[in-house]
């Protein structure tokens, strides 16, 4: 009989690649997540059981590990807060307990590798601590520990792809010279499924990696030359620590500072294979072997101009984003919720109109005075938020629980109704709603309404402040968002 397989994470990008490969090798899969819903627009969602649970809830976690035989942990805070390890301690302890409880035959954790002998940085510190307190409950499980991950969509690889590609010239930290050895995504999920086909009562920790070892500016100069790009110029300085190094990170990149943080500590140590914990020892590479760097880095060069980028770092939860739906009743909110209403009747088909709301932000922009947007994205990576430079994963569809820009997908009702809820960093909740609707007549209405949650008085302070430029920002919107679907016919 298959193997029932529980995968935590799976808005993530490992996690939700792993449920595919999962499917792929003949695997049951049943899929946890706090929010179930977030999953419903993923493609492999009709084939797998998606349950509710959070590893801060025992019960929960209980009854998703019930009947399962291999139990993916997948669920790491990314976080910068003081305390988050403690955190994280709690999750992988009840995660652990409830596994054993159910009598789950084996965990399968993916970490960090973890160099001996040598001072670790919070984040990866806890990441072996996780580990440790999955294995002290008395499951079975393998430990699986990678340095950069290469493949579309990868925050690793983001930060790699974005840093080289804008950068031809570079004054850098010194952790650039610090030796890496990357895997490709694809032997990164082989481990991953071989890991949890494994019978018996062992634990193990292994670590994964491709068969390239270089320095990080190595790699960058490496990229160069596949993407096609000028040889660029690489100077270290030792004056940047982590923390500086994620901020200039986050400025350049798309990644935030706070996933930029434990990425950059990840590096500031060598991260090789250990030999004496090479996966290898104990798991079967892949048939036709080990992707190298320059192979890995076409296969995901290939996908982001293709637009077939399956998942994303982004698609994740940001850590200390607003997590609240959209409130109905004023009340709900102290009694104040602003709103800015607007609707402009088109000649567009409603088939026409909902293409133009659906393809709305990344390249495609807001149908308003882009420079407002771009101060508004700076000004949020300044405050160390998500600015503008997500973008989108597709070009012209969305799913639930993935970002556009510094929005994320809360709701999709095809053809209907688009809500996205901010994450850019503000003294308060916002979403934008867009609308096809009809009036009396039957004709096609576009609707947008803008909902702003304040907190404190200097979130009031904040929405008063912003309201003259909704006028060109919004106003510009619902001029030619409609004007864009008429253009389009149908």
């Amino acid at each position: 009989m298959a193997l029932q397989a529980l995968v935590t994470g799976a808005t993530g990008y490992v996690g939700g690649r792993l449920v595919t490969r999962l499917l792929e090798e003949g695997f049951r899969v049943r899929v946890m997540a706090r929010d179930p819903e977030r999953l419903r627009d993923y493609p492999w969602i009709h084939e797998v059981e998606a349950v509710r649970g959070d590893a801060e809830d025992p019960v929960s976690l209980e009854a998703a590990l019930h009947g399962i035989d291999v139990a993916y942990y997948m669920l790491h805070s990314l976080s910068e807060h003081h305390g988050f390890e403690t955190i994280e301690a709690r999750m992988a302890s009840n995660f652990g307990q409830a596994a054993k409880t159910q009598q789950v035959k084996r965990i399968v954790y993916l970490g960090g590798i973890t160099p001996p002998n040598t001072q670790l940085s919070t984040h990866l510190e806890s990441r072996r601590n996780t580990g440790a307190l999955l294995r002290a409950s008395g499951v079975p499980t393998t430990e699986l520990r990678a340095a950069v991950i290469i493949g579309s969509g990868s925050a690793s690889f983001e930060m790699l792809r974005y840093l080289t590609e804008r950068l031809p010239f570079m004054i850098t930290p010194r952790w650039l010279n610090n030796r890496v050895q990357p895997i490709a995504i694809r032997d990164a999920l082989h481990y991953l499924v071989k890991a949890g086909e494994e019978a018996g009562n062992e634990s193990h920790i292994g670590d994964i990696g491709g068969p390239d070892v270089m320095l990080y500016s190595e790699m960058m100069k490496r990229y160069a030359k596949v993407a096609g790009l000028r040889p660029r110029t690489i100077v270290t300085v030792p004056v940047l620590t982590p923390r500086l190094s994620s901020h200039w990170v986050s400025l350049v990149t798309p990644v935030p500072r706070r996933l930029a943080l434990p990425l950059v500590d990840s590096l500031v140590n060598e991260v090789v294979v250990n030999p004496e914990l090479d996966a290898r020892n104990f798991l079967a590479a892949p048939e036709d072997g080990l992707l190298d760097f320059a192979t890995a880095v076409e296969y995901a060069l290939d996908r982001v101009r293709n637009q077939d980028v399956l998942t994303r770092w982004s698609s994740a939860s940001v850590p200390g984003a607003p997590s609240a739906p959209l409130p109905t009743d004023p009340d709900w909110s102290g009694g104040t919720l602003y709103v800015d209403l607007r609707e402009r009747s088109t000649s567009a088909s409603p088939e026409a109109l909902w293409r133009i709301i659906e393809g709305i932000g990344g390249s495609n922009g807001y149908y308003s005075a882009l420079f407002l947007w771009e101060i508004r994205g700076l000004l949020d990576r300044l405050a160390g938020g998500v600015g503008l430079r997500r973008g989108r994963r597709d070009p012209d569809h969305l799913y639930v629980g993935e970002t556009v820009d510094f929005w994320r997908v809360e709701r999709c009702d095809r053809g209907q109704l688009l809500r996205l809820r901010a994450e850019m960093r503000m003294p308060g909740l916002a979403w934008l709603e867009l609308i096809v609707d009809h009036d009396d007549a039957g004709n096609t209405v576009y609707r947008q309404r803008a909902t702003y949650r304040p907190t404190g008085l200097l979130g009031h302070a904040y929405w008063w402040s912003v309201v003259p430029f909704h006028a060109f920002v919004f106003g510009s919107m619902v001029r030619r968002i409609p004007a864009a679907a008429e253009r389009l016919g149908g």
